[in-house]
């Protein structure tokens, strides 16, 4: 009887905070859902942590809708793995490497900035500055330890920041280059097409490659395996049927199941806030503002480098660089005719490579953090 009593709270919680969602998606920001239901779950926890804790023992919702949400965002990022995605990668894997390393190395650099500048540990910082979506650091960031409000609250900056910059900054200057470079682009539709039985079934053996992905990821101590697992295996999925069918297989998953990925992971991390994290937030703002601001810029220039040495167009290099905002950017790509198809290539690989590599990383730099600081204490 309680734990029905608590599940129904749960859900009553879940749609309360999925009415912020409602009214950010009117801004038509792909993560408009993940924002306002973040805030309103976040401001709900603040004021009135009675309506979601479970007696002292559970603070927040219970993991299973952070999975649930996390297998949903698995199935719509593997989706986009698949034998274009590959041919595009051995076309162009040199300059896709260069930029995912550069990427990394800045976002590093961006996130020890913040760490030396701020109060808050290392992991948190690192986790902030990493450019791995919006809906999934938060979440990875959890299972680590790390402050998960200043987590969201630096990538909610940050793409901010892209989504704001870099689509006007294209339109208004980097068209002008488009006239002198050949560009070989592929528009992305946005119709979706009709339902076929075929589709139903397909989605099914995505969710299997999901929990094979999973069970794959928890042997392998992936981070959010769930997440990063459920991903690689419905990436896997995906390409295996693209090479056996001559064709890329289209599953049954419409947008709201985005939608709900969104709300779920917003408001398992919303309801696990409290007062006590946003201590010292305005210093972190103004250091992560500029540290954006220079990673954005760093990536601007590395984009103008590669695209004068290998003759990629300087918008399809910037739109690739771009630390975040997928759908924004790809949606940029298209109507600014640049190659789509390379936009998401690189943004969904920098996503792939910071989600399986980065955490495992920060964990070790966490480990070196915590016995760098007890072996001070027992030498003083």
């Amino acid at each position: 009887m309680e734990k029905s009593h608590f599940f129904i709270r749960s859900i009553c919680f879940i749609f309360l905070s999925s009415l912020g969602g409602f009214v950010f998606s009117f801004t038509n920001l792909s993560i408009g859902w993940m924002i306002g239901t973040l805030l309103l779950a976040a401001l709900i926890s603040f004021y009135k942590p009675k309506l979601i804790n479970h007696h002292n023992h559970q603070k927040g919702l219970p993991s299973f809708w952070m999975y649930l949400g996390q297998i949903f965002l698995a199935i719509e990022l593997g989706q986009k793995i698949n034998i274009s995605f590959i041919e595009v990668f051995r076309a162009n894997w040199i300059s896709i490497i260069s930029m995912l390393l550069l990427s990394i190395l800045f976002s590093l650099l961006s996130g020890f900035i913040l760490w030396r500048f701020t109060d808050f540990d290392m992991i948190t910082c690192f986790f902030g500055a990493t450019p791995g979506g919006l809906s999934a650091m938060p979440s990875i960031a959890e299972e680590v330890g790390a402050n998960t409000m200043v987590v969201t609250v630096i990538q909610t900056m940050r793409v901010f920041l892209v989504v704001l910059m870099i689509p006007l900054f294209a339109s208004i200057w980097l068209t002008r280059s488009t006239n002198d470079l050949t560009v070989n682009h592929v528009i992305v539709s946005t119709t979706h097409s009709p339902f076929e039985i075929t589709q139903l079934l397909w989605t099914v053996l995505l969710i299997v490659g999901v929990c094979g992905g999973y069970y794959v990821g928890k042997y392998l101590r992936f981070p959010a395996p769930w997440l990063v697992g459920g991903m690689l295996g419905v990436g896997c999925v995906q390409t295996m049927g693209s090479v056996l069918f001559d064709t890329d297989l289209k599953a049954w998953w419409p947008p709201s199941m985005m939608v709900l990925s969104q709300i779920f992971i917003a408001t398992s991390i919303g309801s696990r806030f409290y007062k006590e994290m946003i201590v010292g937030m305005t210093k972190t703002l103004v250091v992560s503002f500029f540290t954006t601001i220079g990673l954005i810029l760093s990536l601007f220039f590395c984009a103008y480098f590669i695209s004068l040495i290998t003759g990629i167009s300087l918008v399809t290099s910037v739109l690739a660089f771009t630390p975040g905002g997928i759908a924004e950017m790809t949606t940029t790509s298209a109507v600014l005719n640049a190659d789509s198809t390379f936009v998401v290539v690189v943004q969904v690989l920098r996503i792939v490579v910071v989600l399986v590599i980065l955490p495992p990383v920060f964990r070790l730099l966490k480990r070196w953090e915590a016995h760098k600081i007890e072996r001070s204490r027992t030498s003083a």
